[in-house]
């Protein structure tokens, strides 16, 4: 039987750690009408702290972003290009804004993808990943190799924030 992940497990690890560990992990969306999706992690992205330039936290806390400098364990979805929500999970501990955004899974590539296909809106923000009803992860093993790259479109933080190798990808053992 497969476990879902508790809350320590996002309050007790930091970002750049969780964003490596949640790969291979099953991302779980079920819908109203009883359809689910089951499907392992593949890429992620870290954010760590207020000092990291290319995260929305770097501005100071907003209504946008006061969840991320809450305790891990929270959905954290914004969205871009006026219709994209992407899927980020809030860790570490309050006071210091950190958050993992799900950049691949099985099924699809691309974290605006990815809210498509999970049908995400508004109404996920803040959603406990401990307790939802529609969106979870669960652990499970892993299987494949981990590479690291810099982070996608984040230009505007500077040569520094942008090459950090905060970029996590599961490759298919050979």
């Amino acid at each position: 039987m497969t476990q879902r992940l508790p809350q320590n497990y996002f309050r007790n690890n930091n970002s750049v750690y969780l964003a490596q560990d949640l790969l291979g992990k099953t991302l779980v969306r079920r819908f109203e009408d009883g359809r689910e999706i089951r499907s392992k992690i593949t890429e992620t992205e870290a954010y760590f702290g207020a000092d990291d330039l290319a995260s929305h936290a770097s501005k100071g806390k907003t209504a946008r972003t006061e969840l991320m400098f809450g305790e891990g364990g929270s959905i954290y979805v914004y969205l871009i290009y006026g219709k994209y929500w992407l899927l980020n999970f809030v860790t570490g501990v309050a006071g210091v804004p950190e958050a993992v955004l799900i950049r691949g899974i099985e099924q699809v590539t691309g974290p605006g993808r990815i809210g498509t296909l999970l049908e995400l809106d508004r109404s996920f923000y803040g959603e406990d990943l401990a307790t939802s009803d529609r969106l979870w992860v669960e652990n499970s093993d892993l299987d494949g190799v981990v590479t690291t790259g810099p982070r996608v479109g984040v230009d505007y933080a500077g040569e520094i924030w942008k090459n950090m190798p905060w970029r996590f990808m599961l490759k298919p053992a050979r």
